[in-house]
């Protein structure tokens, strides 16, 4: 998710109580509801491909064990600095809060379809939700919303952390919304596809704004394809698109470059959906999910040529 998102979780899990664990709690869970994003800024400095580096080791288990303690080392440093009124900090509860609040981060990342690796470093798998886009707008206006109520009610003397709450909890109920919408989504889909082609990967994308359609992708072997499943127009039913994309995985110029490049095998590690295509007599490498069979070349950041790349190790 974005950070926006991840900030108003930290927000509101800290209006729903948990600020009360220690002084400087507040910016204590904003800070470590983003923390674990981290990763793409610091892996240059470790000779690592951002992209294959992002939503690594600080999503995982390795996160949970290590960001929780970064983050409290970032606050009292800071406390030492600069003194707060509010009195010593509490370190426990402000470890615990956190916690909390690192654990947010992947479990939320894990609800998209970009993929995290919850198991780091015990293990490099890759985990899909394709329950939510990246950056949702409606859970932006439940947090919102909850945290302005929670501010208006403590001003007024009234329980500030039942606003919070009923955001957090609206929020639980949006996404397991989504859980369902996508799960109905693959359940059609999967009988169409299998006219065709046995499916290896069917995902259900959740389409900006519109939470309740998803962008249907799907693919076998050698071939792939898009649909759409919208239960406004009909809870039952999935349009696929007939048009069928080969994904030409054994084109030689991917073994190549993969063999001499280190940016592609990084690309060819995070993809999900990886495919080849021509254009103009020249191969990319991209990933299906972000695939425009009219695009142009260079008009996507998730697309690397495969002809002359400089040799890279």
């Amino acid at each position: 998710m974005d950070n926006l998102t991840h900030s108003l979780v930290g927000a509101v899990m800290g209006r729903m109580g948990l600020k009360r664990l220690s002084p400087r709690a507040m910016p204590a869970l904003i800070l470590a509801a983003n923390l674990p994003d981290i990763d793409s800024f610091i892996a240059p400095l470790f000779g690592e491909d951002p992209l294959a580096a992002h939503r690594g080791f600080t999503h995982g288990i390795g996160g949970l064990v290590t960001m929780p303690f970064l983050a409290v080392a970032m606050i009292w440093f800071w406390e030492r600095l600069r003194p707060g009124k509010q009195g010593p900090l509490k370190l426990s509860g402000l470890l615990l809060a956190c916690f909390l609040a690192v654990l947010s981060h992947p479990l939320l990342d894990f609800a998209t379809s970009y993929g995290t690796r919850l198991l780091e470093p015990f293990s490099h798998r890759w985990f899909y939700g394709d329950t939510l886009f990246i950056m949702d707008p409606w859970i932006w206006l439940m947090l919102v919303l909850g945290l302005e109520m929670s501010w208006r009610a403590e001003r007024l003397g009234r329980n500030w952390r039942r606003p919070a709450a009923w955001a957090f909890g609206a929020m639980l109920l949006y996404i397991g919304l989504n859980v369902a919408i996508s799960a109905r989504a693959v359940a059609l889909t999967r009988p169409l596809v299998e006219r065709v082609a046995k499916p290896r990967i069917i995902e259900a994308g959740e389409v900006p704004l519109e939470f309740w359609k998803r962008r249907m992708i799907w693919r076998g072997d050698v071939i792939g394809g898009t649909g759409e499943y919208d239960p406004l127009k009909g809870l039952n039913q999935v349009k696929l698109d007939p048009k069928i994309i080969p994904l030409r995985l054994d084109d030689r110029r991917l073994a190549a470059a993969a063999k001499r490049d280190k940016h592609v095998r990084a690309f060819l590690f995070w993809s999900r959906m990886p495919m080849v295509f021509e254009e103009d007599g020249r191969a990319f490498l991209t990933d299906q999910r972000f695939y425009d069979r009219d695009h142009r070349a260079g008009s996507t950041n998730f697309l690397i040529p495969l002809d002359n790349l400089a040799s890279s190790s």
